[in-house]
């Protein structure tokens, strides 16, 4: 990680902090969805992105999140829920998360190129300026992934950063 794009994902997570305010005992986080090479976006995966966008369109607003596309594939910025069962990710992160995956393996069936794997990745803006980043994931990209996969991958990743997290503030 560059400085320059250290410094931008910081500022990503500083305004969508300030446009969604924290309810409660909430972690802000990033999800993404990163081609291992060329791109994803609407562009040279449109395909994939119809599937996106009408799945994005099928939900209720206001969003759990901020979904953020980029050209080495799409960010969510959400909350996790620390609560006493521990922190969780919303369903309806994982389900879209599920969905991004998903898309990007239909559309390559469809004509979307190119097929490299994706690295589903957690990274988080610690308060003390610290950028955290973590590989969840690798998908091939022609497959896909289960939900089941996505969320058991997120939760072990979520648990592991923020727990050091804890460790270095004690």
């Amino acid at each position: 990680m560059g400085i320059e794009w250290e410094r931008e994902f910081r500022q990503r997570m500083l305004d969508f902090v300030v446009i969604r305010p924290a309810t409660g005992q909430e972690v802000p986080i990033s999800v993404k969805v990163r081609v291992v090479s060329g791109c994803f976006h609407a562009e040279h995966s449109p395909e994939a992105y119809r599937i996106i966008d009408e799945y994005l369109a099928g939900l209720d607003r206001p969003y759990e999140f901020s979904f953020m596309p980029h050209e080495s594939g799409p960010e969510l910025l959400v909350y996790i829920a620390a609560g006493t069962a521990g922190l969780t990710l919303a369903k309806s992160v994982i389900d879209l998360v599920t969905a991004i995956i998903n898309a990007r393996a239909q559309g390559i069936r469809r004509g979307d190129g190119p097929d490299a794997p994706l690295h589903l990745m957690v990274r988080r803006s610690r308060e003390d300026g610290v950028v955290k980043e973590e590989t969840v994931l690798e998908v091939d990209s022609r497959i896909g992934a289960s939900r089941e996969e996505i969320d058991s991958a997120l939760s072990r990743t979520i648990d592991r950063i923020l727990s050091d997290d804890e460790t270095m503030h004690s």
